[in-house]
């Protein structure tokens, strides 16, 4: 069978939802591994998410033109949810009665995990099912600011789990994860470089750095200074959790009081003189306030596009 994974957001300025963990990481995480897990029970499969954007429009355009062009026989698109902290659980959503008969098995198989059971939902609201020419559902494996389902959650269990729902059956052997370079994915030494330099991290003398493509002593002190900002473990190494980290600041995602957390937040502290705790509480806002006083911008306390133009272009 020709399936079209749509691994969801993770298309600047398309990006995902942040709670206990990263959409976007977790949504990559998964997904590769339902596209690999796919590929080794012998189904060919069209990767459908955009290499890059310029809105979420084109991002979301993107996809469904990707799966339409292809004629893939079924469409898949991998999702995080976030609420309020409280809900939880797994729904599926679908248009058509073909995708209803894909979505139900998928949900059976997941919720197996533990996740309560919140059902095969109406997508009617939803683009990338709605313009789709093929049967297509799309899954919120669960709730990523749920500690109930951040405690049940697992990368291998629930790629497992999709790909029994939509196959009947999974690899019997590990399959190695869909490389980096297959996704179209930068993690070049010069682009983090000059991601660094963007986002003025300096190295440990307090330097920008020389955007020679050379992962020397100054690059990887700038690493571990910007994995301490954000609070990875500060190994100078450029793995995949620091550029998941990387992409979400620059991503540019509109970050309000009381509703960001974890790595932007950190990241925004450390600019604007805050303490540096990941949580947007009273001292944050202050200190971002007057940051945007101090250029010309109007003190809500909001870090919207013209804050963001200001921090790091």
């Amino acid at each position: 069978m020709k399936f079209g994974i749509d691994i969801g957001h993770n298309s600047p300025p398309d990006t995902g939802a942040v709670g206990i963990k990263s959409e976007d990481v977790l949504n990559t995480d998964v997904g590769n591994r339902v596209i690999s897990k796919l590929r080794g029970l012998g189904h060919e499969v069209i990767v459908c998410k955009p290499d890059r954007s310029t809105s979420v429009s084109n991002s979301l355009f993107q996809r469904i033109n990707t799966a339409n062009t292809n004629k893939v026989e079924v469409f898949v698109s991998i999702h995080f949810n976030a609420f309020n902290g409280r809900a939880n659980g797994t729904e599926v959503f679908a248009t058509s009665d073909a995708g209803r008969k894909i979505a139900q098995p998928v949900l059976n198989e997941i919720v197996k995990l533990g996740f309560f059971n919140r059902g095969v939902k109406s997508g009617s609201h939803l683009y990338v099912l709605k313009n789709t020419r093929m049967p297509a559902i799309l899954i919120e494996c669960c709730f990523i600011d749920s500690p109930r389902d951040m405690n049940i959650f697992e990368s291998e269990a629930t790629a497992n789990a999709i790909v029994k729902g939509l196959t009947g059956e999974v690899p019997s052997t590990p399959v190695n994860p869909v490389p980096d370079e297959e996704l179209n994915i930068d993690t070049t030494v010069i682009r983090l470089q000059r991601t660094l330099n963007q986002l003025q991290i300096t190295d440990s003398n307090g330097r920008r750095l020389v955007e020679d493509n050379i992962m020397g002593q100054a690059t990887s002190s700038a690493t571990v200074n910007f994995q301490n900002i954000v609070g990875l473990s500060p190994t100078g190494i450029a793995d995949t959790s620091t550029w998941n980290a990387i992409n979400l600041i620059l991503a540019k995602r509109i970050v309000r009081p009381n509703h960001a957390g974890g790595e932007i937040v950190r990241y925004l502290q450390h600019r604007v003189g805050a303490g540096v705790d990941g949580i947007y509480g009273p001292q944050t806002r202050t200190a971002i306030r007057a940051y945007q006083r101090q250029n010309g911008l109007l003190a809500d306390g909001i870090v919207g596009q013209m804050t963001w133009q200001k921090l790091i272009g």
